[in-house]
């Protein structure tokens, strides 16, 4: 019985490392440095989550747990105890400017539509938005990456316009790192915490819709439905964080321990992958 149990998770990892795979091969990752960041993983959860009275688990039974030798692990933690920080799930100031452009008055108008904005000048402007908004990034840098990812265009008036709310993440490394860390990482953590929820905690709400017998004919206008409802879905939950954001009048310091973060993940899917072995089922 264990080993079927083995087995299926094994054969379910396989399905899961697969995208993951060719997502760092197409950023020029190769196995080692997966690898090394996999066991550095590994000895970290290990450390943190299985120690006894609140101690950090000892060298031995990481080892023991892990599989790894015990000098590799005292390496590992070495690393993590001296290392950098690794990268935090935030959000990015192209976000964020943008997302208050839909919330904020004066930005938006009697039903809550986003304005058209001048650069600078009189009265609501694209200037005073990213100053209040976007930090220490200077308004023209600001105008500029909205128009490189197509977020915003300038009406005959010069006007800067919103089109969309959600800013997609930008091309190259830090699109694959955003992408990792707001679509991979949220998911996977409500995972783990419903498989291990500790007793007295509720489930996080884990929810896919799914068909597997739709005509390839039908998927394109599948699609574009699919899309037009989970942009109205990411709107309505935006609307709703930005209220409980705004809900204090004292601005919050990132180093509050009140503080947190909650996300809602909504993605469409399709099966690409040729394999048969490997076709996601339900």
């Amino acid at each position: 019985m264990q080993d079927q149990t083995s087995s299926k998770i094994s054969n379910a990892l396989l399905v899961v490392l697969r995208p993951l795979a060719r997502i760092l091969l197409n950023s020029g990752v190769g196995f080692k440095e997966f690898a090394e960041l996999a066991k550095t993983a590994f000895v970290d959860v290990a450390t943190q989550d299985y120690g006894i009275r609140g101690r950090p688990t000892n060298i031995s039974r990481v080892a023991v747990m892990t599989g790894l030798t015990r000098k590799e692990v005292r390496r590992l933690r070495d690393k993590i105890d001296t290392g950098e920080p690794v990268s935090q799930l935030a959000i990015t100031p192209l976000a964020r400017v943008l997302r208050r452009w839909f919330s904020e008055r004066p930005y938006i108008d009697e039903a809550g539509k986003p304005i058209p904005l001048n650069f600078d000048g009189e009265g609501p402007t694209f200037t005073k938005l990213v100053r209040e908004f976007g930090g220490d990034i200077p308004p023209g840098a600001m105008r500029t990456e909205f128009k490189r990812v197509g977020a915003v265009v300038q009406d005959e008036g010069g006007r800067l316009v919103p089109t969309r709310r959600i800013a997609r993440p930008p091309e190259g490394e830090d699109r694959v790192a955003t992408c990792l860390l707001h679509g991979v990482y949220p998911l996977l953590s409500t995972i783990s915490h419903n498989l291990q929820r500790p007793a007295g905690t509720d489930t996080w709400p884990q929810i896919t819709a799914y068909s597997k017998p739709i005509r390839k004919s039908d998927a394109g206008r599948l699609f574009r439905i699919s899309q037009d409802r989970l942009e109205e879905a990411a709107a309505s939950f935006d609307d709703l964080f930005v209220a409980y954001e705004s809900l204090y009048e004292a601005p919050v310091s990132e180093s509050d321990v009140d503080l947190t973060s909650i996300a809602v993940g909504l993605f469409y899917f399709e099966e690409h992958d040729e394999s048969k072995s490997y076709i996601w089922k339900s």
